[in-house]
């Protein structure tokens, strides 16, 4: 691979947890620092807590922003003040990255809840409740033409991805796909004996902004280890059962699916972002 320069690269991490517990944001700094080492890349980064303290970066400090998931209902924050600075932010990151005398663009990756809003944001199709909860690790398959998208780099068809959610994406507007300029990444896996729609699992926004349903930065050793701890081994079974516990404890061990995903995904973004960061420096 190529190397980058040692101009400092700095990465803002949108929190949207709300201050719940979780493995998200602990994934995502491994994830930064592991990338940091593989490609001897001075790298740091900062966390802005959303929800809870109205925090959103400011564009002139950070070059590469990563959104969180987070619990709750995408849809009940409409009129919060959160979700106004929070859409407010994307707006100007649009601005930034369509306005010529920016020839360093702002890159976003949006995950599950962000990715959620996001879709809310730019009205590209319906955000609803799903029928019932989607928790487990589950097939992701590729739309026609996908494969060539960064991130989707040598990326297996289908692959696997953690799932947590009550909520999807169904039913894309594809004229306000063409409007935007957007594509349609990915789907989740073909249910023929469900009389229910696909929801649509990732989309590319525009050249800078790309969202995932699924969680990406879910790694495999750590999201096993959380699920065998006792409190969470308990949760899980007593809402999903035994087999969806066991089923996801042999998913997550097996090197073809969550670690897969884990090591091509965000990777796969960062990489994108920082070396054509490093083309556009050196011009």
């Amino acid at each position: 691979m190529r190397s980058a320069n040692k101009k400092q690269i700095r990465v803002a991490i949108l929190d949207l947890y709300e201050g719940a517990p979780n493995q998200g944001m602990r994934c995502l700094r491994e994830i930064l620092n592991q990338f940091a080492d593989e490609h001897s890349l001075n790298l740091d980064w900062d966390e802005f807590d959303v929800r809870l303290k109205n925090e959103v970066p400011a564009l002139s400090a950070y070059d590469i922003f990563i959104s969180s998931g987070g619990p709750g209902s995408p849809l009940e924050s409409e009129g919060t003040e959160w979700e106004k600075i929070y859409f407010n932010w994307i707006a100007s990151v649009n601005d930034w990255n369509h306005n010529p005398l920016h020839e360093q663009k702002k890159n976003v990756f949006f995950i599950c809840h962000s990715y959620q809003l996001a879709c809310r944001f730019f009205e590209i199709g319906n955000v609803c409740k799903r029928k019932s909860t989607a928790f487990g690790v589950f097939p992701v398959h590729l739309i026609s033409g996908s494969e060539k998208d960064a991130i989707l780099n040598d990326i297996k068809d289908p692959f696997y991805a953690v799932d947590s959610r009550d909520y999807q994406v169904i039913q894309p507007d594809h004229k306000r796909l063409k409007e935007l300029g957007a594509r349609l990444l990915c789907i989740e896996k073909e249910r023929p004996h469900v009389a229910l729609e696909r929801a649509v699992m990732a989309i590319r926004f525009n050249d800078y902004m790309i969202g995932t349903q699924f969680h990406p930065e879910a790694d495999a050793f750590g999201m096993s280890m959380y699920l065998q701890t006792e409190d969470r081994k308990k949760t899980v079974i007593d809402n999903y059962g035994f087999e969806k516990w066991q089923s996801m404890i042999e998913h997550l061990e097996d090197p073809d699916k969550i670690l897969y995903t884990y090591s091509h995904i965000l990777p796969n973004f960062l990489y994108n972002a920082v070396f054509t960061m490093a083309a556009v420096s050196a011009l």
